[in-house]
Formats: C-alpha cells, sequence, structure tokens
C-alpha cells in the first residue's frame, strides 16, 4: 500500500491541536495577536512551533498579517497562519490594537475555551473560533517549510465544502455547550481543520507551481516521496530509487530537486533525521533501535551522523537542547558518507 506521505509527516512531527478562544464581537473591534513565540508558552507549553488559526462561525471579518492587507472573511472561512506571524482580526480593514499577551494566559479554573467579548456593550454580529496547532519545526518539518504565512479557504468557494462545514459546525457546539470532553474534542477538531485547510490549499495550487505540497500531486514525485517514507532504512541510493519509480536518474534527480528543493538521497537524510528526533522527543526507544530503524548500521554510526546534521548529539537533543538555528548540514559533504555510496546512510567503521 502507498504511504500516505502527508499524514506520516503529521505524526513525525507531533501534530497537536488546542482550542482556546470563542470571540463575539460587536463593531468595531480589534484583536491584534502577538508572534506565536511569544505565546506559546501560554497556550500549548513545550510546543516548538505554534500555528494560529481563526475559523468565522457568523457573521464576518477581516484578518491578516501585521503591516500587510487584509482579506475579507465571511462565515464559514478559516484563516490560518502557518509561519506563526503576528496578525490582526478586525471588523473593518486597517485597525491595529494592542498586542496584550494577558490574554493568552488560561483561566484560573482551567475552562476552556476562553470566552471573549470585543465591545462588549453593543450585541455581537460576527463569531470566531480562535485556535491553535503545536508542532515540530525541527530538525525538519517539509510540510511547514512550505507553506505560505497565510492561508485563507473559503467555505463557499469550496467544490464540497461539507467536511468543512461539519467541522465547524461541531466545533461551535463544543466551544458553547462546554460538555465533559470538550477539550479534548476541541483540540481534536484544531487538527482536523488544520488538515482539512491543508488539503483545499493544495488542491487549488496552480499546475506549475513547485514545492513539497506541489510534489505529492506530482505522479512521478509523489511516488518517490511514498517510497522513501514508507522504507526510510533502506539502503537507497539514486540509481536504486530511479528503478523504484520508473525514471532515469538524471531525470529524477532534476525532477525532484524542482519540486522539493533538495537532491532525493538528501531529503531522505534529512527526513531520518525527523524520525529520529521524534523518537528521541516523545519515546524511550533506545539508540541502537533508533538507529536500526531510520536505517543506520550502528548507534555509533547514528550518533555521528545525527550530530553531523542536526548539530547536536542525539542524547543532548533528547535532554531537550536544540542548536540556536534550524539548520541541517548538507549530507554530501561527509566522506564517510560518499565513500558509503548512499547518502545520508552512514555505515559502520570497518
Amino acid at each position: 500500500m502507498s504511504t500516505d506521505v502527508l499524514s506520516e509527516v503529521l505524526h513525525a512531527v507531533r501534530l497537536r491541536g488546542a482550542v482556546f478562544f470563542k470571540v463575539d464581537g460587536a463593531a468595531p473591534w480589534v484583536a491584534e495577536a502577538p508572534a506565536a513565540n511569544l505565546v506559546a508558552p501560554f497556550v500549548m507549553p513545550g510546543a516548538e512551533h505554534v500555528v494560529e488559526y481563526h475559523v468565522v462561525t457568523k457573521g464576518s471579518c477581516w484578518g491578516g498579517l501585521v503591516g500587510e492587507p487584509p482579506v475579507h472573511l465571511e462565515a464559514g472561512d478559516v484563516i490560518v497562519f502557518p509561519q506563526g506571524d503576528s496578525h490582526v482580526m478586525s471588523s473593518a480593514p486597517g485597525m491595529r490594537g494592542p498586542q496584550e499577551l494577558e490574554r493568552f494566559k488560561k483561566p484560573e479554573n482551567g475552562q476552556l475555551p476562553i470566552a471573549m467579548s470585543m465591545n462588549p456593550e453593543v450585541p455581537p454580529n460576527t463569531h470566531l473560533v480562535c485556535g491553535f496547532i503545536g508542532c515540530d519545526a525541527r530538525p525538519f518539518n517539509p510540510l511547514l517549510a512550505t507553506l505560505p504565512r497565510v492561508l485563507h479557504v473559503k467555505q463557499k468557494s469550496a467544490e464540497d465544502g461539507a467536511l468543512l462545514e461539519q467541522l465547524i459546525r461541531v466545533a461551535v457546539v463544543e466551544s458553547t455547550a462546554r460538555r465533559a470532553g470538550s477539550e479534548t474534542m476541541l483540540a481534536r477538531l484544531s487538527e482536523l481543520l488544520f488538515v482539512e485547510v491543508v488539503r483545499r490549499y493544495c488542491l487549488t495550487l496552480p499546475d506549475e507551481t513547485k514545492g513539497w505540497l506541489a510534489g505529492l500531486r506530482d505522479e512521478v514525485i509523489g511516488r518517490t516521496l511514498s517510497v522513501l517514507h514508507d522504507r526510510p532504512a533502506h539502503p537507497w541510493s539514486l540509481e536504486d530509487l530511479a528503478k523504484e519509480v520508473g525514471l532515469s536518474r538524471s531525470m529524477l534527480a532534476e525532477r525532484f530537486h524542482s519540486y522539493v528543493g533538495t537532491p532525493p538521497m538528501q531529503y531522505l537524510a534529512r527526513w531520518r533525521m525527523q524520525l529520529a528526533a521524534s523518537l528521541l522527543s516523545g519515546t524511550n526507544v533506545t539508540m541502537a533501535e533508533i538507529a536500526e530503524r531510520i536505517g543506520y548500521g550502528s548507534e555509533a554510526a547514528f550518533s555521528r551522523a545525527f550530530k553531523r546534521l542536526v548539530g547536536v548529539a542525539p542524547s543532548a537533543w533528547r535532554d531537550g537542547a536544540r542548536p540556536d538555528l534550524a539548520f541541517i548540514a548538507e549530507d554530501d559533504s561527509d566522506p564517510e558518507v560518499r565513500a558509503s555510496g548512499h547518502l545520508g546512510l552512514v555505515l559502520e567503521d570497518s
């Protein structure tokens, strides 16, 4: 069975969601959100990266990045800020407001979502559900790297808006009723909404678009990514991979780089590091077992590769250490890798 690459990536980067605000607004109103890295400690402690989104459940409003033209949002629309930028939601374009971190602290009773009334002296005509998605950004999150700063999905323009409409309807019920288990329901709904928005965004990409998501749509690149994600521990060479997908080495290398922005074997090396990082952060799996799962001949070989590519030793990553910059080294710079014939696979010392 072909691997669902998007689902595989979302699992490996530990996607998790939460809904924190139910907003009622009466014009004029404005809410300006600080950058996600500032609010993350309050809304999702421990999350490396936070994505904020807003669902318009009734009425209309405007939303966009601070300092840039906003977009008009109607009931059923969803706006997402994948890169965690500071942004503004308002009843009219061009409005600005204070960035109040205090708003993002959970109430003392711990009850979510937090109800907010904007201009409460006037009956509200706009309702929003606002939530957060946490995920790992390092060492390698190919989805996050390919998403724009703003995603706007219009429910009315979708060919089949049934699923999005149903998700929004359930989110409204759960955020209003506050029944037992609502917080968990809303967290899962956040994740489903995000995935559906990403899928709809992928469908709207022009045919000439390049990037990781566009690569998933391409027959050859999509199959190549599926093969790599299905068998990341296999000792792939470019020649073996080209045979697997039915293309010449040169054509595969050129087409893959054109879409994904990196050679196939370098992508594989980066993905192996993400799998390893996820296991290090979220499990007690031993180093030797991690090495075996991602295709390294020994714990020592894995440790060398991880430190070289990610910037810290696996043990340090497990303890919470992170390099100052989100980087991963060029994997073909290591003579040990070049000699093996398999970029990203570091063989044991002979």
